[in-house]
C-alpha cells in the first residue's frame, strides 16, 4: 500500500492521542481484596496508545511527531522527556498549566504475563481542535489516532482525508462519536471487544470483514495471543501470534500498531506488514511495561529471519 500523499513531508506520521505516565509492578498473583502482596519488580515508563505506537515507529527508524496534552507537573515533564529521548517531536503537545497529568497503575501477574490497569487522565482537559494546527497536522504521509482524544482524532482526521493522506486508526473501545471518527480511517486496527461491541458479531474474521467498508484499505482485529483477523478487498486470512516467553502484555496492541502503520509507510502488503507488527508486538512482551521492550529493526529483523519469515527490503 502506498500513500497518497505524494510531496514531501516533515514527518512519517503524526500522531494525535493520548499519554500517560505508567507505574508497573509485578506481583506473584493478583490479590484478593483486601489483602496485601509484595511486588516482585516495579517500573515507571510512558504510556498512551499513540504515544506508545509513536514510541514504536521512532525505534524503528520512522521520524514522528506526537500531538497530546499533559499537565504542567513532574509527570509531565517527564513523558515529554521520556517522548523527546526516543527520538519523538514533542513541539505541538500541550502543556496545562496547574494540572494534574494522567497517570496509570498496572498490576502484572508473573505467572501470566497478563495485567490490570487502573488510570485516570487526572486534571488533563481533553484535547480539542483548537488546539491542533492543520499544516502541521497534514504535513506527513500517516496520520495515527486513538479514540481517547475523540473531537482532536476527527478533526485530523477530516483534514488528512482532504489532504489525501492516510489515516490509521487504533480501535481500542467504543465510545461516544466512534462511528464518526471510523469513517475517515483507511487502516482501522481494533481490539476484539471494540470489534464484537461495534459490528455485533463474535468471530474477528467476519468481524474484520464486516468493517471493511467505505473507504477502509485494511481491516484488522488484534485478538492477543491468537494473532490477527485481517481483511482486505483481496480477501480474509489469520496471522498467528509468535511464541515468545512473555513477560507483560502492556502496550501490547500500541507496539502492534506502530508495527502496522510501518508497513504502510514501507509499501508492504497487509499481509507482511501484519506479520511484522505481531514481530514488533511479541519482542514488546518480553519485557516488563509497554516500552522497555520495543525492538529497533536489526532486532526485529533477525526474529523473522529465525523464523524464515523475511519482510522485503
Amino acid at each position: 500500500m502506498m500513500e497518497r500523499n505524494k510531496r514531501a513531508n516533515s514527518f512519517d506520521v503524526v500522531g494525535v492521542g493520548y499519554c500517560a505516565s505508567d507505574f508497573l509492578g509485578v506481583v506473584p498473583k493478583y490479590p484478593e481484596a483486601d489483602t496485601k502482596v509484595q511486588m516482585l519488580d516495579f517500573t515507571r515508563q510512558g504510556g498512551g496508545p499513540v504515544a506508545t505506537a509513536m514510541v514504536t515507529l521512532a525505534r524503528l527508524g520512522a521520524k514522528v511527531s506526537f500531538i497530546g496534552k499533559v499537565g504542567d507537573d513532574e509527570l509531565g515533564r517527564w513523558m515529554l522527556d521520556s517522548l523527546q529521548k526516543e527520538g519523538v517531536c514533542v513541539e505541538k503537545t500541550i502543556v496545562q498549566p496547574n494540572a494534574l497529568s494522567q497517570i496509570s497503575f498496572i498490576a502484572i501477574e508473573k505467572e501470566t504475563g497478563t495485567r490490570t490497569i487502573f488510570w485516570t487522565r487526572g486534571e488533563v482537559s481533553c484535547l480539542t481542535s483548537n488546539d491542533l494546527d492543520r499544516e502541521y497536522v497534514t504535513d506527513c504521509r500517516v496520520l495515527h489516532v486513538d479514540g481517547i482524544e475523540m473531537e482532536a482524532a476527527i478533526t485530523a482526521a477530516q483534514w488528512a482525508n482532504e489532504a489525501g493522506i492516510l489515516v490509521s486508526f487504533d480501535a481500542g473501545s467504543v465510545r461516544p462519536g466512534m462511528e464518526i471518527l471510523i469513517e475517515y480511517a483507511d487502516i482501522l486496527a481494533a481490539s476484539e471487544q471494540f470489534a464484537f461491541d461495534f459490528t455485533g458479531l463474535r468471530d474477528p474474521t467476519e468481524a474484520a470483514r464486516k468493517m471493511l467498508n467505505g473507504r477502509r484499505r485494511w481491516s484488522v482485529v488484534t485478538c492477543g495471543d491468537r494473532g490477527c483477523y485481517c481483511a482486505e478487498a483481496a480477501g480474509t486470512f489469520h496471522v498467528p501470534a509468535f511464541e515468545v516467553d512473555v513477560v507483560d502484555t502492556t502496550g501490547a496492541g500500541d507496539v502492534f500498531h506502530g508495527g502496522l502503520v510501518f508497513g504502510v509507510l514501507k509499501g508492504w502488503n497487509l499481509i507482511t506488514s501484519a506479520t511484522f507488527a505481531g514481530a514488533v508486538a511479541a519482542l514488546k512482551c518480553t519485557k516488563l511495561g509497554g516500552r522497555a521492550g520495543i525492538p529497533n529493526l536489526e532486532t526485529v529483523t533477525t526474529f523473522l529471519k529465525a523464523r524464515r519469515q523475511m519482510p522485503p527490503e
